[in-house]
């Protein structure tokens, strides 16, 4: 059962977005990212408040993805990919992204930072740092 309404055209869009964020993070990172761009749509809070689908998310401005302008971004998902997508958008979820609307990559060497957008640090994988708003102000990624 999925947790986001979604078609195949949205499903491919979540899975590019997938690769284009995160590849050098493998299958684990990409489903991490998966889970921010889908809690930003199951949000009603903040900057995403009417952003419903895959694609209000990814296209969303400001508050997008910056992939989107990466060649990553414009080649077909693989299947592998598209797989991966299938399982965000059934409700697989994965720690530090289960609750998470944003992420970035800090540079080399550099930690993540406690805060970020006034959002805390819900833990780092790899080379991206997630955060989390609070269970008051979004309860809708906490159900």
């Amino acid at each position: 059962m999925a947790i986001i309404q979604s078609t195949s055209k949205e499903r491919d869009l979540l899975a590019r977005l997938m690769r284009a964020e995160a590849l050098g993070e493998g299958d684990l990172g990409m489903l991490m990212v998966g889970n921010v761009v889908v809690n930003r749509a199951l949000a009603d809070c903040l900057t995403f408040k009417k952003v419903n689908t895959i694609s209000e998310v990814a296209y969303q401005s400001p508050g997008g993805f910056s992939s989107i302008n990466s060649p990553l971004f414009y080649s077909n998902p693989t299947t592998v990919e598209q797989n991966l997508a299938d399982r965000i958008i059934r409700g697989e979820y994965y720690y530090p992204a289960t609750n998470a609307l944003w992420f970035y990559a800090p540079k080399s060497g550099e930690g993540c930072s406690n805060t970020w957008w006034g959002q805390d640090l819900a833990g780092r994988y790899k080379s991206h740092c997630f955060y989390r708003p609070s269970k008051g102000v979004c309860p809708q990624i906490y159900e």
